[in-house]
């Protein structure tokens, strides 16, 4: 428990007093991988193009939920916010962000606040956690999450709130890294990614996520493989940044040797 509770401790300083998003590696006050389209390779990304590929992985993960005009949707971990005021300008949805870190809805507040003001009251931002969700059951037509669920230690419950909080025939949606199926047990990625051996990155093999899905009530799980729109360029933007020459550089490293892919699973209440 001690250490569980230490390494959730390095996950809020992380968010909190470190401020990730405020790293080179991420932009717009985005903190994701991306979702890259074709760039030319003779050239360096711009800033522009880099902010676009984070905005795009939340388009392609909300896109698996049924979203008519006047949706409620839920983020889980939802950060400094932009994404999900992304959601609800482009989707015209009601959503709300969950986020257990002060210090990020205190950016989320700051980063949005014109949104907050113009888009009179589709966005909204909560403090909570992912396993316990502060909402009432039957809350929302859908429940996404972007980059977020590496952190989560108890999936399952993940899994289990979300289905509580969904309406019937809502939808659920999330984007992250996990290890694909038949991937080895034992791969060297603590000796290669300094976040998963720490333990702030948990790479669970994706087939035990959509397991949990199924077991929480869900039905139609769907298992996207999309990293060939996310690592190798992903890559070329880390070797652009002062990581250029850190264990950053490791990811694509492992995702070519089979012990990590990123996917989106979604599935039906």
């Amino acid at each position: 428990m001690e250490q569980e509770i230490d390494v959730q401790a390095e996950r809020d300083q992380m968010y909190g007093e470190l401020d990730l998003g405020s790293l080179t590696i991420f932009s717009g006050s985005f903190i994701n991988y991306g979702y890259w389209g074709d760039l030319a390779a003779d050239r360096d990304i711009t800033l522009a193009e880099r902010t676009a590929s984070q905005a795009e992985l939340y388009r392609r993960t909300v896109a698996r939920l049924d979203t008519p005009p006047g949706v409620e949707l839920l983020e889980l971990g939802s950060g400094i916010g932009v994404g999900t005021a992304l959601v609800a300008r482009e989707f015209a949805a009601y959503t709300a962000g969950l986020d257990r870190s002060k210090a990020q809805l205190e950016r989320a507040a700051e980063a949005n606040a014109e949104d907050l003001e113009r888009l009179s009251g589709r966005l909204a931002f909560h403090e909570g956690s992912v396993t316990a969700i502060p909402f009432p059951d039957g809350s929302f037509d859908g429940v996404y999450s972007v980059e977020a669920l590496q952190h989560v230690d108890d999936l399952a419950a993940v899994a289990r709130e979300a289905h509580r909080v969904l309406r019937p025939g809502g939808g659920f949606a999330a984007a992250t890294f996990f290890a694909p199926d038949g991937a080895p047990r034992d791969t060297p990625l603590p000796d290669l990614i300094e976040t998963v051996a720490s333990g702030v990155d948990v790479v669970r093999p994706v087939g035990a996520f959509a397991a949990d899905l199924a077991a929480a009530g869900f039905t139609a799980v769907e298992v996207e493989p999309i990293g060939p729109h996310v690592w190798r360029q992903f890559d070329r933007w880390v070797a652009q940044t002062e990581f250029r020459d850190s264990w950053g550089r490791n990811w694509l490293r492992c995702y070519e040797s089979g012990w990590i892919d990123y996917f989106i699973v979604s599935a039906r209440r």
